[in-house]
């Protein structure tokens, strides 16, 4: 029986960006978030961006979109607790502990306010920025984010209890892993920690609906969420009126990328891209009546 390979953990063994990166020129650099030594990159000039990655990668393994909106915008690509060359301390990792290392991230540096790209677990991180600091946020790119546990597809709700560490340790991001890490025999206590955030409590429709921030939703048509729960995020975000009325669309926006898994999404700069910049700039399609 072949093993179902949950999708938040495999995106690093599908991924490489080391050139792209390059052709960037970003600085890397350290700075004490929170009692951890937070790693990040930056690059590129113009409106500040942070960049967050998904759970068990790091900031090469999220691959060109990096320098591909380090053209027109200075980019911050955080690796977050434990992942990548940041640190791990003496605390579980959660959705609102993260977002507020990146809250505190943007203290430590100076910045007032960013927009925020985030993906996978980076996404719902970024989700709960905007909820729980949304002073600090412009606007939000979310790829394949949840709001809550129901939204899920069953197949991947229905793995979570059969996670353990031991099934992890010789997939190919284990041996990445230790390329990177402070710790190189960390990566145990980072999968318990990783599969203890799969088991968190997560019910944020009502904080969801009182956000003011504009979120682009990108979701792959056959992603681990599903996408009846990307677009009843849109509607409760003010998505799903008709056009060619007259009135102003919704700030927020819903792009669904065709025959694309949970993996494939970041894979796909070029398309990410055309969806990313024409929402962070206010661009809409021209209509018939416009």
């Amino acid at each position: 029986m072949r093993m179902f390979r949950p999708a938040f953990i495999i995106v690093a063994t599908l991924l490489a960006a080391g050139p792209a990166l390059a052709e960037a020129q970003p600085v890397g650099d350290r700075v004490e978030v929170n009692g951890m030594q937070m790693y990040y990159e930056v690059s590129g000039e113009g409106d500040p961006l942070i960049v967050l990655h998904g759970a068990y990668m790091n900031i090469p393994s999220m691959g060109a979109i990096i320098p591909k909106l380090a053209e027109t915008h200075r980019v911050y690509a955080l690796e977050l607790q434990g992942h990548g060359r940041t640190t791990d301390i003496d605390r579980p990792i959660t959705y609102q502990n993260l977002a507020d290392d990146v809250a505190a991230f943007m203290d430590a540096v100076g910045l007032e306010k960013a927009d925020l790209f985030g993906y996978s677990m980076g996404a719902t991180v970024g989700l709960q920025v905007a909820i729980r600091h949304p002073e600090k946020v412009n606007k939000l790119v979310a790829a394949s984010a949840s709001y809550d546990a129901e939204g899920w597809h069953p197949d991947y709700k229905a793995f979570i209890p059969q996670m353990t560490v031991e099934m992890f340790l010789d997939m190919p991001f284990a041996e990445e892993y230790r390329k990177l890490a402070a710790d190189p025999e960390g990566f145990p206590a980072l999968v318990e920690k990783l599969i203890a955030l799969e088991h968190e409590p997560m019910a944020w429709e009502e904080d969801v609906r009182a956000l003011e921030t504009p979120v682009l939703i990108i979701t792959g048509d056959a992603d681990v969420t599903t996408l009846e729960h990307s677009v009843a995020m849109f509607r409760l975000l003010g998505g799903g009126v008709m056009g060619d009325t007259g009135k102003p669309l919704p700030a927020s926006r819903l792009a669904v990328l065709p025959a694309t898994s949970h993996t494939a999404i970041i894979n796909q700069p070029d398309l990410l891209h055309a969806f990313i910049e024409p929402f962070l700039k206010g661009e809409t399609p021209k209509g018939m009546f416009d």
